[in-house]
Protein backbone atom coordinates (compact mmCIF):
# COMPACT_ATOMS: atom_id res chain seq x y z
CA UNK A 1 0.00 0.00 0.00
CA UNK A 2 1.35 3.67 -0.54
CA UNK A 3 2.75 5.26 2.11
CA UNK A 4 1.23 8.76 3.40
CA UNK A 5 4.43 10.53 2.53
CA UNK A 6 4.63 8.62 -0.67
CA UNK A 7 1.06 10.53 -1.34
CA UNK A 8 2.08 13.47 -0.30
CA UNK A 9 4.91 13.52 -2.06
CA UNK A 10 3.24 13.25 -5.31
CA UNK A 11 0.50 16.04 -4.45
CA UNK A 12 3.00 18.30 -4.03
CA UNK A 13 4.79 17.21 -7.51
CA UNK A 14 1.09 17.32 -9.11
CA UNK A 15 1.15 21.15 -8.14
CA UNK A 16 4.12 22.35 -8.38
CA UNK A 17 5.28 20.31 -11.77
CA UNK A 18 9.03 20.59 -10.54
CA UNK A 19 10.77 18.07 -8.58
CA UNK A 20 13.03 20.78 -6.97
CA UNK A 21 10.74 22.60 -5.84
CA UNK A 22 8.29 20.27 -4.62
CA UNK A 23 10.97 18.59 -2.33
CA UNK A 24 11.77 21.87 -1.00
CA UNK A 25 7.82 22.33 -0.12
CA UNK A 26 8.59 18.50 1.56
CA UNK A 27 11.55 19.57 3.18
CA UNK A 28 13.55 16.08 1.74
CA UNK A 29 15.98 16.47 -1.06
CA UNK A 30 15.00 15.71 -4.15
CA UNK A 31 16.66 12.37 -4.83
CA UNK A 32 14.67 11.02 -1.40
CA UNK A 33 11.34 12.59 -3.24
CA UNK A 34 12.04 11.62 -6.82
CA UNK A 35 13.05 8.03 -5.25
CA UNK A 36 10.30 7.89 -2.93
CA UNK A 37 7.82 8.64 -5.80
CA UNK A 38 9.55 5.85 -8.03
CA UNK A 39 9.01 3.27 -5.11
CA UNK A 40 5.54 4.21 -5.50
CA UNK A 41 4.88 3.53 -9.31
CA UNK A 42 6.54 0.41 -8.60
CA UNK A 43 3.89 -0.56 -5.81
CA UNK A 44 1.05 0.53 -8.23
CA UNK A 45 2.75 -1.14 -11.28
CA UNK A 46 1.45 2.37 -13.21
CA UNK A 47 3.72 5.34 -14.51
CA UNK A 48 2.56 8.62 -12.80
CA UNK A 49 5.11 10.68 -14.02
CA UNK A 50 6.76 11.68 -17.39
CA UNK A 51 10.46 12.56 -16.72
CA UNK A 52 12.51 14.59 -19.14
CA UNK A 53 15.24 17.58 -18.27
CA UNK A 54 12.93 20.13 -19.82
CA UNK A 55 9.51 19.83 -18.02
CA UNK A 56 7.65 17.13 -15.74
CA UNK A 57 4.56 15.92 -16.90
CA UNK A 58 1.76 13.69 -14.45
CA UNK A 59 -0.10 11.16 -16.67
CA UNK A 60 -3.80 11.29 -16.37
CA UNK A 61 -3.27 8.23 -13.80
CA UNK A 62 -0.66 10.27 -12.07
CA UNK A 63 -2.81 13.41 -11.60
CA UNK A 64 -5.82 11.78 -10.96
CA UNK A 65 -4.25 9.87 -8.09
CA UNK A 66 -2.60 13.04 -6.69
CA UNK A 67 -6.67 14.90 -6.47
CA UNK A 68 -7.59 11.46 -4.74
CA UNK A 69 -3.98 11.61 -2.72
CA UNK A 70 -4.99 15.57 -1.79
CA UNK A 71 -8.39 13.93 -0.69
CA UNK A 72 -7.21 11.38 1.68
CA UNK A 73 -4.48 14.05 3.22
CA UNK A 74 -6.76 16.39 4.19
CA UNK A 75 -9.04 13.58 6.19
CA UNK A 76 -6.04 12.78 7.42
CA UNK A 77 -4.70 15.96 8.55
CA UNK A 78 -9.00 16.63 9.96
CA UNK A 79 -8.40 13.57 12.39
CA UNK A 80 -5.22 15.20 13.86
CA UNK A 81 -6.66 19.00 13.73
CA UNK A 82 -9.96 17.21 15.63
CA UNK A 83 -7.59 15.69 18.41
CA UNK A 84 -6.01 19.16 18.86
CA UNK A 85 -9.01 20.63 18.80
CA UNK A 86 -10.09 19.24 22.10
CA UNK A 87 -6.97 19.94 23.41
CA UNK A 88 -6.75 23.80 22.48
CA UNK A 89 -10.03 25.33 20.99
CA UNK A 90 -9.24 27.80 18.58
CA UNK A 91 -5.37 27.26 18.54
CA UNK A 92 -2.44 26.36 16.28
CA UNK A 93 -2.64 27.27 12.57
CA UNK A 94 -5.46 28.13 10.27
CA UNK A 95 -4.87 28.16 6.26
CA UNK A 96 -6.69 31.12 5.08
CA UNK A 97 -7.35 32.17 2.12
CA UNK A 98 -8.53 35.42 0.85
CA UNK A 99 -9.32 37.35 -2.47
CA UNK A 100 -6.71 40.39 -3.00
CA UNK A 101 -9.55 43.01 -3.32
CA UNK A 102 -10.17 42.28 0.40
CA UNK A 103 -7.23 40.93 1.98
CA UNK A 104 -4.98 43.96 2.89
CA UNK A 105 -8.05 46.08 3.81
CA UNK A 106 -10.02 43.58 6.22
CA UNK A 107 -7.42 41.59 7.85
CA UNK A 108 -5.67 44.14 9.55
CA UNK A 109 -8.83 45.36 10.99
CA UNK A 110 -9.35 42.11 12.82
CA UNK A 111 -5.83 40.67 13.37
CA UNK A 112 -4.67 42.95 16.24
CA UNK A 113 -7.69 42.47 18.65
CA UNK A 114 -7.81 38.28 17.48
CA UNK A 115 -4.68 37.21 18.15
CA UNK A 116 -4.78 39.63 21.44
CA UNK A 117 -7.52 37.23 22.71
CA UNK A 118 -6.02 33.95 20.71
CA UNK A 119 -2.39 34.34 21.05
CA UNK A 120 -1.87 30.72 20.07
CA UNK A 121 -4.22 30.75 16.77
CA UNK A 122 -2.15 31.70 13.92
CA UNK A 123 -3.17 32.37 10.54
CA UNK A 124 -1.36 31.51 7.59
CA UNK A 125 -2.78 33.87 4.78
CA UNK A 126 -2.72 32.94 0.53
CA UNK A 127 -4.37 35.74 -1.66
CA UNK A 128 -5.94 34.53 -5.25
CA UNK A 129 -9.57 34.76 -6.83
CA UNK A 130 -12.17 33.14 -5.72
CA UNK A 131 -12.15 30.10 -7.98
CA UNK A 132 -8.78 29.29 -7.15
CA UNK A 133 -9.17 29.55 -3.47
CA UNK A 134 -12.49 27.62 -3.21
CA UNK A 135 -10.56 24.81 -5.33
CA UNK A 136 -8.02 24.75 -2.81
CA UNK A 137 -10.13 24.68 -0.51
CA UNK A 138 -11.93 21.55 -2.09
CA UNK A 139 -8.56 20.14 -2.36
CA UNK A 140 -7.99 20.39 1.59
CA UNK A 141 -5.04 22.68 0.54
CA UNK A 142 -6.77 25.77 2.59
CA UNK A 143 -9.13 25.58 5.43
CA UNK A 144 -11.19 28.56 5.53
CA UNK A 145 -11.75 31.15 2.97
CA UNK A 146 -12.85 34.88 3.38
CA UNK A 147 -14.50 36.20 0.30
CA UNK A 148 -17.69 38.16 -1.01
CA UNK A 149 -20.50 35.84 -1.19
CA UNK A 150 -22.37 33.87 -2.40
CA UNK A 151 -19.72 31.02 -2.45
CA UNK A 152 -20.97 27.89 -4.85
CA UNK A 153 -20.34 24.17 -3.76
CA UNK A 154 -22.14 21.34 -2.87
CA UNK A 155 -19.93 20.33 0.68
CA UNK A 156 -19.64 24.38 1.91
CA UNK A 157 -20.48 26.33 4.69
CA UNK A 158 -20.84 29.93 4.81
CA UNK A 159 -21.40 32.40 7.62
CA UNK A 160 -22.01 35.83 6.82
CA UNK A 161 -19.79 38.95 8.43
CA UNK A 162 -20.75 42.52 6.89
CA UNK A 163 -21.89 44.18 3.78
CA UNK A 164 -19.49 46.64 2.36
CA UNK A 165 -20.44 49.41 0.35
CA UNK A 166 -18.93 50.69 -3.30
CA UNK A 167 -18.25 54.05 -3.23
CA UNK A 168 -17.80 55.71 -6.39
CA UNK A 169 -14.05 57.09 -7.59
CA UNK A 170 -13.50 59.96 -9.50
CA UNK A 171 -10.14 62.04 -10.19
CA UNK A 172 -10.18 65.34 -8.21
CA UNK A 173 -10.63 67.04 -10.63
CA UNK A 174 -13.66 65.87 -12.21
CA UNK A 175 -16.88 67.31 -12.13
CA UNK A 176 -18.58 64.41 -10.04
CA UNK A 177 -15.95 64.93 -7.11
CA UNK A 178 -17.32 68.64 -6.30
CA UNK A 179 -21.23 66.31 -5.22
CA UNK A 180 -21.52 65.32 -1.74
CA UNK A 181 -22.83 61.97 -3.54
CA UNK A 182 -23.15 61.01 -6.95
CA UNK A 183 -26.78 60.55 -8.45
CA UNK A 184 -27.29 57.06 -10.60
CA UNK A 185 -27.78 58.83 -14.07
CA UNK A 186 -24.55 60.59 -13.87
CA UNK A 187 -22.90 57.66 -14.59
CA UNK A 188 -24.58 56.93 -17.65
CA UNK A 189 -21.81 57.24 -20.65
CA UNK A 190 -18.74 57.35 -18.01
CA UNK A 191 -15.80 54.76 -18.23
CA UNK A 192 -15.64 52.62 -15.54
CA UNK A 193 -12.41 50.72 -14.66
CA UNK A 194 -12.34 47.42 -12.73
CA UNK A 195 -10.35 44.76 -11.79
CA UNK A 196 -10.06 42.18 -14.86
CA UNK A 197 -12.90 39.46 -15.52
CA UNK A 198 -12.40 36.35 -12.96
CA UNK A 199 -12.79 38.34 -9.90
CA UNK A 200 -16.08 38.91 -8.20
CA UNK A 201 -15.88 42.50 -7.64
CA UNK A 202 -15.39 42.91 -12.08
CA UNK A 203 -19.16 40.98 -12.64
CA UNK A 204 -20.71 43.50 -9.69
CA UNK A 205 -19.37 46.63 -11.32
CA UNK A 206 -20.51 45.36 -14.78
CA UNK A 207 -24.10 45.24 -13.31
CA UNK A 208 -23.95 48.12 -11.96
CA UNK A 209 -22.75 49.81 -15.51
CA UNK A 210 -25.26 47.98 -17.52
CA UNK A 211 -28.00 49.09 -15.12
CA UNK A 212 -26.74 53.25 -15.16
CA UNK A 213 -25.56 52.96 -19.09
CA UNK A 214 -22.13 53.09 -17.81
CA UNK A 215 -19.45 51.39 -19.74
CA UNK A 216 -16.65 49.25 -17.83
CA UNK A 217 -13.38 49.82 -19.82
CA UNK A 218 -12.37 46.57 -21.06
CA UNK A 219 -8.83 47.51 -22.52
CA UNK A 220 -7.34 48.24 -19.05
CA UNK A 221 -9.20 45.54 -17.16
CA UNK A 222 -6.79 45.96 -13.30
CA UNK A 223 -5.18 43.17 -11.57
CA UNK A 224 -4.86 45.32 -8.11
CA UNK A 225 -7.25 48.02 -6.65
CA UNK A 226 -4.15 50.16 -6.37
CA UNK A 227 -3.68 49.46 -10.12
CA UNK A 228 -7.07 50.79 -10.44
CA UNK A 229 -6.88 54.02 -8.23
CA UNK A 230 -3.93 55.15 -9.89
CA UNK A 231 -5.51 54.57 -13.28
CA UNK A 232 -8.83 56.54 -12.24
CA UNK A 233 -5.94 59.71 -10.38
CA UNK A 234 -4.34 59.86 -13.94
CA UNK A 235 -7.92 60.46 -15.76
CA UNK A 236 -8.66 57.05 -17.79
CA UNK A 237 -11.95 56.72 -15.84
CA UNK A 238 -14.52 55.93 -12.81
CA UNK A 239 -14.23 53.74 -10.27
CA UNK A 240 -16.48 51.78 -7.81
CA UNK A 241 -14.12 50.48 -5.03
CA UNK A 242 -15.27 48.50 -2.01
CA UNK A 243 -15.63 50.91 1.46
CA UNK A 244 -12.71 49.34 3.37
CA UNK A 245 -10.22 49.87 0.43
CA UNK A 246 -11.25 53.13 0.09
CA UNK A 247 -10.68 54.14 4.17
CA UNK A 248 -6.78 52.30 3.51
CA UNK A 249 -5.51 53.75 0.81
CA UNK A 250 -8.05 56.35 -1.14
CA UNK A 251 -8.78 58.76 1.96
CA UNK A 252 -5.08 59.02 3.37
CA UNK A 253 -3.44 59.37 -0.21
CA UNK A 254 -5.85 61.94 -1.64
CA UNK A 255 -4.92 60.72 -5.43
CA UNK A 256 -8.42 60.53 -6.15
CA UNK A 257 -11.59 61.23 -4.74
CA UNK A 258 -14.70 59.03 -3.12
CA UNK A 259 -18.19 59.80 -3.01
CA UNK A 260 -21.12 57.31 -2.57
CA UNK A 261 -24.08 57.12 -4.76
CA UNK A 262 -26.97 58.03 -3.97
CA UNK A 263 -30.24 56.02 -2.99
CA UNK A 264 -29.27 53.07 -2.28
CA UNK A 265 -26.08 51.99 -1.85
CA UNK A 266 -24.45 48.95 -3.96
CA UNK A 267 -22.49 46.56 -2.00
CA UNK A 268 -21.25 43.57 -1.77
CA UNK A 269 -21.36 41.11 1.51
CA UNK A 270 -18.75 39.39 2.48
CA UNK A 271 -17.94 36.21 4.72
CA UNK A 272 -16.71 33.23 6.06
CA UNK A 273 -16.07 29.65 3.62
CA UNK A 274 -15.39 26.44 4.87
CA UNK A 275 -15.86 22.80 4.17
CA UNK A 276 -19.15 21.48 5.76
CA UNK A 277 -17.74 18.23 7.58
CA UNK A 278 -14.10 19.93 8.40
CA UNK A 279 -12.93 19.05 11.75
CA UNK A 280 -12.74 22.22 12.90
CA UNK A 281 -16.56 23.58 11.82
CA UNK A 282 -17.32 24.37 15.18
CA UNK A 283 -14.41 26.37 15.73
CA UNK A 284 -15.32 28.43 12.34
CA UNK A 285 -18.59 29.46 13.66
CA UNK A 286 -17.24 30.15 16.49
CA UNK A 287 -14.41 32.61 15.04
CA UNK A 288 -17.20 34.54 12.66
CA UNK A 289 -18.96 35.45 15.92
CA UNK A 290 -15.47 36.80 17.16
CA UNK A 291 -15.01 38.81 13.89
CA UNK A 292 -18.11 40.25 14.01
CA UNK A 293 -18.09 41.82 17.72
CA UNK A 294 -14.17 43.24 16.06
CA UNK A 295 -15.73 44.45 13.41
CA UNK A 296 -18.39 46.83 15.22
CA UNK A 297 -15.89 48.60 16.78
CA UNK A 298 -13.08 48.59 14.20
CA UNK A 299 -14.69 49.22 10.72
CA UNK A 300 -17.93 51.60 11.09
CA UNK A 301 -17.81 51.81 7.13
CA UNK A 302 -19.51 48.32 6.94
CA UNK A 303 -22.84 46.78 8.41
CA UNK A 304 -21.81 43.70 10.23
CA UNK A 305 -24.44 40.91 9.83
CA UNK A 306 -25.63 38.60 12.94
Amino acid sequence: MPTLQQLRYLALLDETLHFRRAAERAHVTQPTLSAQLSALETKLGLQLVERSRARVVMTPEGHEIAARARRILREVDEITELAHRGRQPLGGTIRVGVVASLGSYFLPLVIPDLHASHPDLRLYVREGTAADLTTRLDDGALDLLFLPLPARGPDLDTARLFREPLLAVTPNDHPLAQLSAVPRERLKGETILSLEPGHKLHEQVRQICEATGAEISLDYGATSLDTIRQMVGMGLGLSLLPALYVRSEVQPNRLVTARPLAGPQPFRTVGMVWRRHAARAGEYAELAQILRRILRQTAPEVTVID
